[in-house]
């Protein structure tokens, strides 16, 4: 097991990191969780998410828009 030192950082529940997502409920969350898509802390029987897991999960997630010109071609 690695112990690695980590600055505090804020951890959020299921339930605040759905509001962060703005999902309604902790049902997004506990998949991401459950298909290992983000990651998660066990304190004890508690699962808690850092804040930094849902801003790169969002990051990593963000589809930029197509720009298309005035004939409705996409432009590089």
């Amino acid at each position: 097991m690695t112990t690695e030192r980590h600055d505090t950082e804020r951890l959020l529940t299921v339930e605040q990191a759905g509001e962060l997502l703005g999902t309604n409920g902790p049902r997004f969350p506990r998949r991401l969780i459950a298909e290992r898509r983000i990651r998660f802390v066990r304190v004890g029987r508690h699962v808690r998410i850092p804040e930094s897991a849902v801003r790169e999960f969002v990051d990593a997630n963000t589809v930029e828009p197509i720009v298309r010109d005035r004939y409705g071609r996409a432009v590089a």
